[in-house]
């Protein structure tokens, strides 16, 4: 697979974990969202991706749409 940015096949898959928060300051009540996903990072240009899991994704539409 080659990297989405660059083309370069170099890339390495790391562990990772990563708070997310909901956007807006009528949100900054809303709990964050730790996620703890593969990261799938290009060695040549830095370009990162991950796959949000299920549950936390559904705790990030729950907090957005409330």
């Amino acid at each position: 697979m080659s990297c989405k940015s660059c083309g370069s096949g170099n890339q390495k898959e790391f562990a990772s974990e990563i708070t997310v928060h909901i956007l807006g300051l009528d949100k900054v009540d809303k709990p964050t969202v730790m996620v703890f996903p593969r990261l799938l990072t290009c060695i040549d240009c830095g370009f990162t991706e991950f796959k949000m899991p299920e549950d936390e994704m559904r705790l990030l539409t729950q907090g957005v749409c409330q």
